[in-house]
């Protein structure tokens, strides 16, 4: 048994160790032989000499990744305690994407992330797949609002199909715009990290951002814009070559989907599937794939997919 010492010098307390120190939680049960106490900037480690180095060393980490980048996660945590994670180590230095909102800075988060945000750079056109959590949407809209802070794009255009997920929710009231809202919401959620509410208003005030179902899409021609189309799996074949087709000069598509949430009635028809098999030999299209290791929300998340995948076998 011994005793490591972490000295906690220019930190925020409540960013780093998390509210009622969640995050040193997090730490501790991942490691039940060990004991680790918290007490004002001191962090005390006691353990087995194997178990206490590591654990100081994913403090290490984690103090650099605070001072690199900003406020220490739950989640970030667990995935420091992963060694299946694909999290960066510090010496990486992922560059930042964008500012956020409350000075939060958005980078990307593991390998496959980064590769999209490489893609995008060097590709007019990419797909995104992966499943849930796995920081598709969020990347792709920090991209684009990226791409639109730097002059790069005239306007952002993020859309996706409008279908039900398993559940028929019936006649909604009001206007057409009021009718989609629903299926928009995560976009919205992503903004509202990203941009203040005030500012996201304006930019949609003045047709600097859209938001709208695919069906708004037809017989358009999107040039100087960033457009994305999310949970593309729910496209049918005629969308998704509409979709595409819309392409104009100094344009960057991003198209993402989860292959294994397929809401459509018959899922073998999804244009994203078609799209992926009949494009994957055209040059200038980058092809990103996210797997459960890419997971950045709620570490139940990564052990959930896992487990479907595996029951699927």
């Amino acid at each position: 048994m011994i005793e490591r010492i972490i000295q906690l010098e220019a930190v925020s307390l409540v960013d780093f160790l998390g509210v009622e120190n969640k995050n040193i939680s997090e730490l501790a049960a991942c490691f039940p032989s060990a004991k680790i106490i918290s007490h004002g900037n001191e962090i005390k480690i006691k353990g087995s000499t194997e178990v206490a180095t590591k654990i100081y060393d994913i403090l290490q980490s984690l103090l650099a990744h605070y001072h690199n980048h900003g406020a220490i996660t739950a989640a970030l945590v667990h995935h420091y305690t992963s060694q299946e994670n694909q999290l960066y180590t510090p010496t990486q230095q992922p560059s930042t994407i964008l500012h956020g909102t409350r000075g939060r800075l958005i980078r990307p988060r593991t390998t496959n992330q980064e590769r999209l945000a490489t893609a995008i750079d060097k590709h007019a056109l990419a797909f995104v797949v992966g499943p849930a959590g796995t920081g598709k949407t969020y990347i792709s809209v920090a991209l684009a609002l990226r791409a639109l802070k730097n002059k790069e794009v005239r306007k952002i255009i993020i859309t996706r199909p409008i279908v039900e997920a398993g559940e028929s929710l019936g006649f909604l009231p009001g206007y057409l715009e009021e009718k989609t809202a629903p299926y928009l919401h995560p976009i919205y959620d992503s903004l509202e990290n990203m941009l203040s509410q005030e500012k996201r208003k304006y930019y949609q005030e003045q047709g600097m951002i859209e938001i709208a179902p695919l069906a708004y899409m037809r017989g358009r021609t999107l040039h100087d814009a960033f457009v994305i189309l999310d949970e593309a799996q729910n496209t049918t074949t005629t969308q998704m070559k509409m979709f595409l087709t819309r392409m104009g000069p100094h344009a960057k598509f991003i198209i993402t989907g989860d292959t294994t949430q397929i809401d459509l009635p018959r899922p073998e028809h999804s244009g994203l599937l078609e799209a992926l098999e009949t494009l994957q030999h055209t040059p200038g299209i980058a092809f990103i794939y996210l797997d459960e290791q890419d997971v950045v929300r709620h570490k139940l998340v990564k052990s959930i997919i896992k487990a479907y995948e595996q029951h699927k076998r």
